[in-house]
């Protein structure tokens, strides 16, 4: 059993992990032995929620707890650097919600420290840990859909200033340091990149379409947000070999009915859509090309990964969230290899900052980063 800590006790810790962590305890690989949160009332509620678990407002505190072996780091996107380094420090495993880091040179230093220290270090999101993309993989290695070629997708909506069940504070989200591509667009570009590789070039338009904001929900409903970072971006990715993406991903738009990815091969296609993007064991729909004499072709929908998944828990939308932890203890215990690597992270990392730089210079750029 993996004694786990909690940092960060806000909205995504309550609504999307926690109810994914309930399974690990129950199967018993897994306990929760301590929650920070430097708002005192956030840390205690969240200790209530796990028998014996103890509260720290302060991080050092924290760090000392006996037999503290791994964390989970769900502070906002500007703190992981520095929080993750503080817990590997300590010797203590991490798995850090996305960003791994503000940029690539203090990713890569938090690999090197992890290494160096001997600790597991993993990052969100987990699309390439649900039972759906290691399907998937399998699906394309075995030449289902011919040599893939092509993957779009498209994370789009108004941003968590719109979100009617967000109780945090959503003013984050379209400052300079996020933005859209950092918040959403990140989990299809780790479904793209883990199924395609690494790419190779960027190239990005993006701006703000809509400068001014106004909070609909929570303790801040009514308040202005004034948009810093831009709230449309249109990125296009090269993988060598004549094989290319194509990504929207955009705080911008009221609604939409595009799919959030799709994988185009040589001889099928496969289309996720938005509405079970975040349940990770959710369908998918197949086109595989029929070209003998019969010429049975045509959309399958509904296609189902034949094996469900054991740590899914609570509402579908959270089916992606908990396959994290769940990959993270089943690592920390010898049970699976990991996958939802630093490496991957901070490619992606660099994919999106250099988009953000293209978009900037009017120019494709080359990546340098690699898993």
């Amino acid at each position: 059993m993996v004694n786990l800590g909690i940092i960060g006790c806000g909205d995504v810790a309550f609504r999307t992990y926690f109810p994914g962590l309930d399974p690990l305890r129950t199967n018993g690989s897994a306990r929760v032995v301590a929650c920070y949160d430097p708002v005192r009332e956030r840390a205690e509620r969240a200790a209530a929620r796990f028998h014996g678990a103890e509260a720290a407002s302060d991080y050092d505190d924290f760090l000392r707890t006996p037999g503290l072996e791994a964390v989970l780091n769900l502070t906002p996107a500007p703190f992981h650097r520095d929080i993750t380094a503080a817990a590997l420090e300590a010797g203590l495993h991490v798995f850090s919600e996305k960003p791994l880091a503000s940029d690539v040179p203090d990713a890569q230093a938090l690999i090197a420290l992890a290494e160096a220290r001997e600790r597991l270090l993993l990052c969100a999101p987990a699309v390439m840990a649900t039972t759906r993309f290691q399907w998937l993989r399998q699906v394309i290695a075995s030449g289902r859909i011919g040599r893939p070629t092509l993957a779009t997708g498209q994370m789009a909506n108004m941003g968590p200033a719109s979100w009617r069940a967000y109780t945090g504070d959503p003013s984050v989200f379209y400052g300079p340091s996020v933005g859209p591509l950092l918040d959403t667009g990140v989990y299809v570009l780790h479904g793209i990149t883990g199924l395609l590789g690494p790419a190779k070039r960027v190239e990005a338009f993006g701006g703000v379409a809509i400068p001014r904001r106004t909070v609909l929900a929570g303790r801040q409903a009514g308040q202005p947000i004034d948009v810093a970072a831009n709230d449309h971006m249109l990125l296009h990715l090269d993988f060598g070999d004549n094989v290319f993406a194509q990504i929207l991903s955009s705080f911008a738009v009221p609604r939409t009915k595009a799919p959030a990815m799709e994988l185009h091969g040589t001889t099928g296609s496969i289309s996720l859509a938005s509405g079970v993007w975040y349940n990770g064991e959710g369908p998918v729909d197949i086109s595989v090309a029929d070209e003998s004499a019969l010429g049975i072709e045509g959309w399958l929908d509904d296609v189902r990964p034949p094996n469900p998944d054991p740590y899914a828990n609570g509402p579908a939308h959270s089916h992606l969230i908990a396959a994290g932890p769940a990959h993270f203890v089943a690592c920390l215990n010898g049970e699976a290899q990991p996958v939802l690597t630093a490496a991957h992270a901070c490619h992606v990392l660099e994919i999106i900052l250099k988009a953000t730089r293209s978009a900037h210079e009017g120019r494709a750029l080359a990546l340098e980063t690699t898993f």
